[in-house]
């Protein structure tokens, strides 16, 4: 595994190795893809109690920043208007020479009105392009005046792909 910063313009970068180092890691063109196709993500957030909630959600990638389309009325969201300090981890695979992923880590902000009602906002004109794209066949995203749009712009990105540990082996 390695530890990345998210670089502005080519998504997360390797900067400092771990374990393997830079043998398992996904390098920024292979992280950029597995986000983009990848369909569901698990949010980690700390509740008022201190204790850790993880849950699933759909997500769309933007090459810079992970886009997150939280109910405004969820736990997730109460905890993270309470700390917007959150962490993500996109994973696939089921054996253990096919397991790859990437972890993201940072502060999300909110885009646009809460709820999203749909009121014309040039910063999500692609995100939800994107989302309408991978989950909704290409036809409009639909806005229930339930949702809202989170933003991740990642401070720190782990990644690995035990696919790669094969090739390694003598």
């Amino acid at each position: 595994m390695r530890t990345a910063e998210a670089n502005p313009h080519h998504g997360p970068v390797a900067t400092a190795p771990q374990r393997r180092g830079r043998r398992i890691a996904m390098t920024p063109e292979e992280c950029n893809a597995f986000l983009s196709t990848e369909r569901t993500c698990r949010v980690g957030t700390v509740g008022a109690n201190g204790l850790p909630h993880v849950s699933p959600l759909w997500f769309v990638w933007d090459g810079r920043a992970m886009w997150l389309y939280s109910l405004s009325r969820s736990r997730r969201r109460a905890d993270l208007r309470a700390s917007p300090a959150v962490s993500v981890v996109v994973d696939a695979g089921i054996d253990y020479d096919e397991l790859r992923g990437v972890e993201l880590g940072g502060t999300v902000e909110v885009v646009g009105e809460e709820p999203r009602t749909g009121e014309p906002v040039a910063e999500l004109e692609e995100p939800e392009r994107l989302m309408a794209a991978k989950y909704h066949g290409g036809g409009g995203l639909p806005h229930d005046g339930r949702h809202v749009w989170l933003r991740l712009v990642p401070d720190r990105a782990v990644s690995w792909d035990f696919r790669k540990i094969s090739s390694l082996r003598p």
